[in-house]
């Protein structure tokens, strides 16, 4: 029996999962389905608890190098007008900062590390998981290679790690009757503009109401150096809670059209909402999902993580972080533990009740 943990995914929670675990001593591979790990995606934060995770995995200067450290978070109406203001991060008293960040800038720093860090071959491209099982000593899972005209390719393990996203291909296994995820009735439009610095250059907006909202926030410290800004930015609308697109047209790239009217008067002078719309390469349509908090995510040899557990609405700036504490709290466990079955109990004793709190709190907010 291989003795090494498999991880499905190759997500941010999938890469920290192998950086953490192989620091704790623990053999891994991971498999991720797309065929090439790309800087895809849009901007997330890292919240201060997270970072603090990733410097101990040697990655401070890489996200110092790439992210924004973010300074303040400012609330507006939809005239501009200010209602809350406060710091964030260093300039809110945190050992470490809080990082406005790529997604897939994020993404390729930790397969970066994975790459130089971990023995060859850790990582398989191209391998998407069509079955699982326990065995009375580990776990035998088996993945279509999209690289080879998808033959079965299967391998075993001490146990298996999902960390495969919100449609998890694992979760389904554990719950085949839960169905889609819960839409919210808002839509996101989400891209990126390049632009002029907006206010102190490391600010996050939040501006609107309950029914329409817009924040944006730089994500590149490249850009920033050189006087410019790389903006991220979120339309929300509320829409009739049965408009939700289909799974396939999820991440769809969309013209402007489908939602700039609403934002067309949101020029607040330090920032225009209309030029930012108009400024975009690409936008891409997001229906805002989640799922309930689960009764439970480990069986056996074969535990969840990351949005495969407690896939949670992007309004906290939480769902990265979330991962990587995930990764962390797993590795923690698996030192202390003197079993695959008891370092996931604790694991999960310890991060599931948190993350639901997450999911929870993020839904009525």
């Amino acid at each position: 029996m291989n003795r090494k943990v498999i991880i499905v995914g190759g997500g941010i929670g999938g890469l920290v999962t192998a950086l953490a675990l192989h620091r704790a001593g623990v053999t891994v591979e991971v498999y991720e389905a797309a065929r090439e790990v790309k800087p895809l995606g849009v901007g997330i934060n890292v919240q201060p608890h997270a970072v603090a995770i990733l410097h101990e995995l040697g990655l401070a200067r890489a996200l110092e190098e790439t992210g924004i450290q973010t300074a303040e978070l400012r609330y507006v109406n939809k005239f501009g007008q200010a209602i809350w203001q406060e710091p964030r991060g260093l300039a809110a008293g945190y050992a470490v900062p809080q990082y406005s960040i790529h997604r897939g800038g994020l993404q390729m720093i930790l397969y970066r590390a994975v790459m130089e860090t971990l023995p060859p071959g850790t990582v398989h491209t191209g391998h998407e998981l069509t079955a699982f099982r326990q065995t009375p000593d580990g776990v035998e899972a088996t993945f279509a290679n999209r690289l080879a005209g998808g033959g079965p390719v299967t391998v075993t393990g001490r146990a298996l790690v999902a960390a495969d996203g919100i449609h998890s291909f694992v979760r389904r296994a554990f719950f085949p009757d839960e169905g889609d995820p819960r839409f919210s009735g808002r839509i996101l439009w989400r891209a990126t503009t390049e632009t002029a610095p907006m206010l102190s250059g490391r600010s996050m907006v939040w501006a609107g109401h309950d029914s329409q909202k817009f924040v944006c926030y730089p994500i590149s410290e490249h850009a920033r150096r050189e006087g410019r800004a790389v903006l991220n930015w979120i339309a929300e609308l509320r829409v009739p809670l049965d408009a939700t697109p289909p799974r396939s047209d999820w991440n769809r790239r969309v013209d402007a059209s489908v939602f700039r009217a609403p934002f067309d008067t949101w020029d607040f002078g330090w920032l225009s909402i209309p030029a930012l719309i108009d400024g975009a390469e690409a936008i891409y349509e997001f229906p805002m999902v989640d799922r309930d908090p689960l009764p439970w995510w480990t069986h056996g040899r074969v535990t969840l993580l990351g949005d495969a557990a407690h896939p949670m609405y992007p309004v906290g700036s939480n769902g990265a972080s979330q991962a990587i504490l995930d990764a962390d709290a797993l590795a923690a466990a698996w030192k202390a533990s003197s079993s695959v079955e008891e370092a996931f109990a604790a694991y999960e004793a310890q991060r599931r009740p948190a993350t639901a709190a997450v999911v929870l709190a993020n839904r009525r907010g």
